[in-house]
Order: structure tokens, then sequence, then C-alpha cells
């Protein structure tokens, strides 16, 4: 596939080195060279010098013949992005997608506008991520979760910590406990000193893996019983960082808890953001940083903290001392892929990672039109794949068991009309089924291939 990223920035660039890991065939444009020089120097492009809404540099680039043209230059104005992105579709490009930051353009009643002008999708990072933390502070039993057709289907991820019951036991015993359909379940996945690992049936859960299983409503339920882990509910939050991300979940948290309050060590920031905040949310100037300025703050009374500043390493830190004061949730924005791992293992209970949560979305073009949902858990470089099999599928020619389905991938499960059900080997699936993968980055081809 051709593809032409527009915008060599922390988002371009996380883009350009995953989609050329796939066998793509990757332009880059960019304003600046060093931009460019840094980027090749990691990843397999062709790079083009110049303004992303040239004419004359586009055709350069090939932009006639791409399959995909992706806008996300890192301008502070987004609006060369929609700009290059029509330009794009208008010179030839199959498919073009563009990032923005104005959130109207998202309104129902503006999208179809965008489509009349040929862009496919519009996307807001900082709106995705902030709908993402949303979703962390409501589903409180596990460090990531994902939900299917409203809850008939459940994938979520468990740290096995010190009092874990799961250190120790083989996924046998832990499968036992689904005595009935209601309560099936299956471990799609284990990830261990940075590793994803496909469990077997004799794999034993050790301190510190994170436990990726898919069950039914029921099981799910049950499961968290099993493995001691409760709901938390959540009725304020203080948000450290007074970034886009930080202003779009106060506003929608202030509509739903009691209390909310953005810490940021702006005092400018905080003046301006004051006027147009929702009157509930409480601002206040100071450094997040600071334990006892934290504490003045009541930092104890609050449910949830919510690390948004642009330093991964401060948001990372101060996570770890809010629950260290006593604060029940933490999520952290980290966009050093390299910290990832590291939050989690100090004790942050999510992260929240703009590039990967976009790259989903981007990556989705590049798949089967089959193809529903691409999701990135944490704690794992696999990827939750969501198809609708067609009747022409491959994945239709017979039972689990008997088709050459990639080993670097589960089938988890299966939504068929109103039911749902956990799959196993001798599961066939049908025509119109919605179908949950859990796949490693080496095997998401293959499994698409399943699907067209």
């Amino acid at each position: 596939m051709k593809i032409v990223i527009a915008g060599a920035g922390e988002v371009g660039s996380h883009l350009a080195k995953m989609l050329s890991g796939e066998a793509n065939d990757i332009t880059v444009i960019d304003s600046s060279a060093k931009r460019l020089v840094a980027l090749s120097a990691v990843a397999d492009i062709v790079s083009v010098e110049g303004e992303p809404s040239s004419l004359s540099i586009m055709r350069e680039a090939g932009v006639a013949n791409a399959d995909l043209f992706i806008a996300v230059n890192p301008s502070v104005s987004q609006d060369v992005n929609v700009v290059s992105a029509i330009l794009a579709k208008q010179l030839g490009a199959k498919r073009v997608t563009a990032r923005i930051n104005n959130e109207e353009y998202l309104s129902y009643e503006n999208k179809s506008v965008f489509t009349e002008l040929g862009i496919d999708l519009l996307f807001y990072p900082e709106k995705i991520a902030a709908t993402e933390i949303l979703l962390q502070l409501k589903r409180t039993t596990s460090t990531d979760s994902l939900m299917f057709a409203r809850g008939k289907l459940q994938l979520s991820a468990f740290k096995v910590d010190d009092n874990s019951p799961l250190i120790d036991m083989k996924l046998m015993e832990l499968s036992s406990y689904a005595t009935s359909d209601e309560y099936q379940f299956r471990v799609v996945a284990l990830s261990r000193n940075y590793q994803t690992i496909m469990p077997k049936v004799d794999t034993k859960f050790k301190l510190n893996d994170t436990v990726f299983i898919i069950a039914k409503r029921a099981g799910m339920e049950m499961l968290t019983k099993i493995l001691g882990t409760k709901h938390i509910d959540i009725d304020s939050a203080m948000i450290l960082g007074a970034s886009p991300i930080g202003q779009i979940v106060a506003n929608q948290l202030a509509k739903q808890l009691d209390k909310v309050e953005i810490v940021d060590m702006d005092r400018e920031k905080c003046q301006e953001i004051a006027e147009k905040m929702d009157p509930k949310v409480l601002i206040a100037n100071g450094d997040g940083r600071n334990t006892d300025f934290l504490l003045d703050e009541n930092i104890r009374d609050f449910d949830a903290f919510i690390a948004l500043t642009k330093s991964s390493e401060t948001n990372i830190l101060a996570c770890v001392a809010a629950k260290k004061m006593g604060v029940h949730r933490t999520i952290a924005e980290v966009e050093n892929l390299e910290y990832i791992h590291l939050a989690e293992d100090m004790g942050v209970d999510a992260v929240i990672n703009k590039k990967l949560i976009t790259a989903a979305r981007v990556f989705k073009f590049t798949l089967s039109d089959k193809l529903r949902l691409v999701k990135y858990m944490n704690g794992t470089d696999a990827e939750v794949l969501e198809y609708l099999v067609s009747d022409k599928s491959k994945i239709t020619r017979g039972s689990l068991m008997e088709l050459d389905f990639p080993r670097d991938a589960i089938v988890g499960g299966v939504i068929r009309g109103n039911d749902s059900f956990i799959a196993v080997g001798s599961t066939k699936i049908q025509a119109y089924d919605r179908v949950i993968v859990f796949a490693l980055p080496s095997a998401v081809k293959e499994v698409d291939r399943f699907f067209r």
C-alpha cells in the first residue's frame, strides 16, 4: 500500500514507523528538514521537504497514486491538515484522513460537510484521549478494558500483584471456574517482562504479569470476585495540567462528579481557562509536583488523580505520589512509549498515549473493509481487532481448529445476533458474525486475510 503522511511531528513519526514496519510504501512530507532526517534514521521512508499543502510538493510525493493520505501536520493551526486532505483527494488519493484540533468539526451536523469534500476521517487525538480517560474512570476493576455489543462481551486486563490469587495458578485451574455457558471466559494473552505470550493450559501466572481475559458479562463479574478486584465509585477527580485533554476531561466530568479540580503551575493559563471552563470546575494555580501543595489542596479527598502535563516523567511520578497519599484511581498521559511499562510497574492504574490511540484509528484504513475496530491495550504490543464476517470470508470455511489460523493470534469471542459466546477450537464462524481477535503485530496482516 502506498501511504503519504503530511507531517513528521510526534503523531506522524509514530505512524510512519508503525506503517513502514507493515511493508507499506511510505512517503513523508514536512517543512522541517531536521524532523525528516530524524525520522529517516528510524523508519524506512521517502522524505519530501516542503509545505504539506503545496500542490507541487504533493505531486512530488506521489499523492495522486496514494492509497492513503494522512494529514498530521504538527502546526498549531490544524486547518492546514483539512486543506491538505481535500487537495489530496482532488489529486487522486483513494482515501484521506486529517488530524484536527477543533471539536466543532466533529459534530453530527458538520461531519457531512467534510465527507462531501472528500475527507474519509477526521480525528482529534486530544478528544479521543479524553474519551478514553472517561471510560477508564467508569471501569475501575481492571487496568484496561474494552466492551463489545454494549457489554455482551468484555475484554479486560488484570495485573497480578502481591495479593492476587493468580500467583502460581495454572491456566487450567483458572479455566475450571467457567462452570456454565453464562460464566464463559478465555485468557487470550498475558504480558510478562515486556513480552506478550499466548498462554497454554499449563502456563503458570507469575507476579507482575498482566493477564488479558475476554468474557461474557456474568463471567467478567465472576472473575472480578475471584481476583479480588472491586469497582470504585469515582465521585471526585483532580487533574494535573490544564492541557486541551485536561480541559475536555474536566468539562465532561463536571457533568458527572461532585467535585472536579484542575491544577496548573502557569498562572496565565489558569486565568485563561477559568473563563471557558464549566463553573463547577475548580482551578488551582500551583506546582502539582509539590507534595505539600497537593496536601493543601486536600488530594486525599479525591477518588481519582489524572496527570496530563507535557512531561511523561512528571505525570508518572505525580500519580505514584497521589497513590501513596490515598487516591484510589490514577491515570497518567505517557507519550514516551518507552515509559509506558515503567508507569505500569510503578503502580499507575492506567496509561493514556495519544500516539497509540490515534495510530489505531488510522491503521484501520490499511486493513480489510470488514474491520470494525482496532484497539491497542495497555501493557501489551498486541492489537484487539473486531471484524464483521462476510459470506466469502476464509474464516467461515471450517472450525477454528481446522483452519490454519496464525499462531500469534487468538479468536476470543463471537457475537451472533443477540447472542455472544467465547470461541473454542470447535467454534465455526458464520457470515455476519462479529468476531473479536487478539493478535500480535506480526500476525495482523495474516489475520486480516481470513476476513477479506
